[in-house]
């Protein structure tokens, strides 16, 4: 009796840390929670400091993508700080609340904190993901033509509305971020983005804009 043997691969496996910042209540601890355990509280807790979480990631039949998720809290009292937890980051997401301006116009803040700190080890800066929280409310007091404009103008990947309740875009904005870093760490990504880093539908935007049907 003849015997085969198979060889199996071994399957490689990338870390990332991506840091998740904006004002507080915006929903990043909800985001994070929705991503990773597909839950959601209705009890919001502030985050004291940072608070970390860890998404396995099966990317394809060979490789796997560990995320180590920091959402930074928000208050002003932790940003000296922020240098700290930002340390090796190789990718960002910035939130706001589509329902309070103000966190909108504070992204301006957080974006110049993440770039003048934080840099791929090539120098450049690390990706950026702007993210519209709480599309599912219908107060809102941003417009998608002027956060279009925005991501523009302060060089972000891309943008999306989201909703952390309802898990709407979650998944999906994140597997566009991966994908980014993936690719500049000269890994082939899923083929999930174009060459113009754009989703179509109720979804990312980037070089483009659709009306969100969120």
């Amino acid at each position: 009796m003849d015997f085969f043997y198979s060889e199996i691969s071994p399957v490689a496996e990338k870390l990332f840390k991506v840091i998740v910042v904006g004002d507080p209540t915006v929903g990043k601890t909800s985001f994070v929670q929705r991503y990773v355990q597909n839950s959601y509280k209705k009890d919001y807790k502030g985050t004291v400091g940072v608070d970390f979480a860890l998404k396995v990631v099966k990317w394809s039949e060979t490789q796997t993508v560990k995320l180590q998720l920091w959402d930074v809290a928000g208050q002003e009292r932790f940003t000296w700080m922020t240098r700290v937890y930002y340390k090796d980051s190789r990718g960002c997401v910035i939130m706001f609340d589509l329902t309070n301006r103000n966190s909108f116009v504070n992204t301006v803040k957080w974006k110049r904190d993440v770039d003048s700190k934080c840099r791929l080890p090539d120098g450049s800066p690390i990706p950026c993901l702007l993210l519209a929280n709480k599309c599912d409310l219908r107060q809102r007091q941003v417009d998608q033509l002027e956060i279009e404009e925005f991501y523009k103008e302060f060089n972000f990947i891309g943008w999306t509305e989201t909703s952390a309740k309802e898990g709407l875009m979650v998944n999906d904005a994140m597997k566009f971020l991966v994908d980014v870093m993936m690719r500049q760490d000269g890994t082939d990504g899923a083929a999930f983005i174009t060459d113009s880093l754009k989703l179509t539908g109720p979804g990312l935007y980037a070089q483009s804009c659709n009306n969100c049907s969120c």
